[in-house]
């Protein structure tokens, strides 16, 4: 329900502020403010995307959940639509997703609204001290001997790539 209110007021809210906008700034300055705004949309996700790729990547490495970068990253995938979006109220709200204090307050809400009414449950996998949880992938290729036996000693052929 709440989707359908959001899809039928907004677009008019839209509508509304163009309507307003056009006539205190004109039609050609209320269409160059739209579409900078996307230009500027576009700039901010790639780099602050890139920048909350690296910390997920960081947070994974040191053996810690992203959760934090994904929110963030999930707030910076939803600011760049709403930038893209043609509307001086969605890119004002954009913008705000783009802010890092904006996200941090929004976290802690939405953080204090599932902890509150949520429920949820997170697994987490603890390695002993000193565990090498590192995953190389590779091809392998036994040999064996005239005997059919593997032959450790003999060295291994190179692998067939066709």
């Amino acid at each position: 329900m709440l989707i359908l209110v959001a899809m039928i007021a907004v677009p008019i809210i839209e509508i509304a502020v163009f309507i307003e906008a056009g006539d205190a700034l004109g039609l050609w300055p209320t269409i160059g403010v739209v579409i900078l705004t996307a230009i500027i949309g576009t700039a901010l996700l790639r780099h602050q995307g890139l920048a909350t790729l690296g910390r997920v990547r960081e947070s994974m490495d040191a053996g810690r959940l992203p959760v934090a970068e994904l929110f963030d990253g999930m707030c910076l995938l939803v600011a760049g639509a709403l930038l893209l979006t043609p509307g001086f109220v969605t890119d004002g709200v954009g913008l705000l997703l783009f802010m890092p204090p904006f996200r941090l307050i929004l976290r802690a809400l939405m953080a204090r609204r599932l902890k509150a009414h949520g429920d949820f449950q997170m697994h987490t996998q603890n390695h002993p001290q000193g565990f090498d949880a590192t995953i190389i992938e590779g091809e392998f290729q036994e040999v064996h001997n005239e005997e059919g036996d593997p032959d450790p000693g003999r060295p291994l052929p190179p692998p067939d790539r066709s």
